[in-house]
């Protein structure tokens, strides 16, 4: 499984195809590969972020019942002491990671699993914690 990114599901979901650039092309059909092999997974907060702002009600209920079909990464407490364990290592290294972000580290190191984003700014967050990024 592969724990993909609110900045994937947006490029993927809400962004077409023509308005991409070169590295958000190979994106695109990396996250369309997964999806259709099974591989793609999401966890809550992402989910929210990803069907946050989208004022038609039709249209929103498409996208949560398309995202319905991917699987969850399971969030124990744990996940979150964890996740602000990795924001003050980020911090220590002058690093103010978002909340979210280091979620998704945390959720990602807790199943072994990597993250698919094309944020720059988890690259940063890779030196310092131990997490891996998928690479497209």
């Amino acid at each position: 499984m592969i724990l993909i990114d609110t900045s994937v599901w947006s490029l993927g979901l809400r962004r077409r195809r023509r308005d991409l650039n070169p590295v958000e092309v190979r994106a695109y059909y990396a996250w369309e590969t997964l999806l259709n092999r099974g591989e793609a997974s999401i966890i809550g907060p992402v989910r929210q972020e990803v069907l946050s702002g989208i004022s038609s009600r039709p249209k929103f209920d498409a996208l949560a019942s398309r995202l319905a079909l991917i699987d969850d990464l399971h969030l124990p407490r744990d996940a979150f002491i964890r996740a602000a364990e990795f924001y003050n290592i980020c911090k220590s290294h002058g690093i103010t990671p978002e909340t979210v972000d280091m979620t998704i580290c945390a959720a990602a190191d807790l199943h072994g699993t990597p993250i698919f984003t094309t944020d720059p700014d988890f690259p940063q967050y890779a030196q310092h914690l131990p997490i891996s990024l998928f690479r497209f």
